[in-house]
């Protein structure tokens, strides 16, 4: 993972890991629906975006060096690796 990602996803963390406690005031102060359900998706959209960023780490680096390393069984087990990755988080978007 680069540098970059390895500092900017904490960061990212770190701001969806307060939302669950803002999201329980607004229901405990009887705040209007639409506005926690706005709120939950945000915090939704957030993980998301987290998630690519890891995803893209891992294509960039796992992933592109078993495709580059001439070896069809690495090049395999890793694509296997990508596709149940797909499979499981299909909803992560760019």
């Amino acid at each position: 993972m680069s540098e970059e990602s390895r500092e900017r996803i904490p960061e990212r963390l770190r701001k969806v890991a307060g939302q669950p406690a803002g999201i329980q005031r607004m229901i405990a102060t009887d705040r209007n629906s639409v506005d926690v359900l706005h709120r939950i998706s945000a915090v939704e959209g957030a993980v998301d975006r987290i998630g690519h960023l890891i995803l893209n780490a891992h294509v960039e680096r796992c992933i592109t060096s078993a495709l580059e390393s001439g070896k069809p069984r690495e090049r395999k087990e890793r694509l296997a690796e990508l596709i149940d990755v797909f499979s499981r988080f299909g909803r992560v978007q760019p």
